[in-house]
């Protein structure tokens, strides 16, 4: 099949679009409203986009309380939503006024960030702090009209990570088993059952593909 996504005549039951575009990390956003109220919200477009300075995004349909705190207070953390906080992840989703705090809601110890005032989630394998950079109304393929979708950017300034999440100098990904959303309700688990490690090749002088071997120290 083929169709065009501004009709969306796909004719299926469900769109397919975010089921293509998977795996895709959450990013569980922690904010503080100017009044005080916590904040906990988890965002399935989310990514890391740049590493020197970090960078991080999100995108929200329509200005909801993270984004309306975060671009209050210029703050926000994301906490790694791991396969043992599942539940509490998927309870921080329900719809809630600004005043409910999502951290107790769903059962969770907020922890104040280091380098910024906002809270993450204690119990996470790792989080993110954050500065709010910018947020952009995504425009509508005619250009001259928002679509009603907000990515949120912000410049990671503070790392926290659990000890027991480090081996030999590294984060160990697949020991913390953070979660990963696909389509329509579906997760899936990022674990040691599904992961592996393999260098880049290199260009050999005649112009073909060649594996390397040794690893030389370096992540690019």
């Amino acid at each position: 099949m083929h169709y065009d996504t501004i009709k969306n005549n796909h004719n299926l039951p469900h769109d397919p679009f975010k089921a293509i575009v998977a795996p895709r990390p959450i990013g569980w956003i922690g904010s503080c409203s100017q009044t005080g109220n916590y904040n906990l919200a988890p965002y399935s477009y989310f990514n890391a986009i740049a590493d020197r300075p970090h960078y991080v995004m999100f995108s929200s349909v329509d200005i909801k309380d993270s984004v309306k705190n975060i671009e209050e207070t210029g703050e926000f953390t994301v906490s790694i939503a791991t396969e043992e906080l599942f539940d509490h992840m998927n309870g921080s989703s329900v719809p809630a006024g600004p005043e409910v705090d999502e951290f107790k809601l769903a059962g969770l110890n907020p922890k104040i960030g280091n380098f910024v005032s906002a809270p993450f989630v204690s119990e996470a394998a790792a989080a993110l702090e954050c500065k709010h950079w910018k947020t952009v109304d995504l425009p509508n393929v005619d250009r001259d009209k928002g679509t009603g979708n907000y990515v949120i950017f912000g410049q990671v300034v503070g790392i926290y990570i659990n000890d027991k999440f480090i081996k030999d100098g590294l984060f160990n990904a697949s020991a913390a088993r953070p979660l990963v959303r696909l389509g329509y309700m579906d997760y899936g688990v990022v674990g040691s059952e599904n992961t592996f490690t393999k260098n880049r090749p290199k260009l050999g002088k005649d112009g073909k593909l060649e594996p390397v071997k040794e690893w030389d120290g370096i992540y690019r």
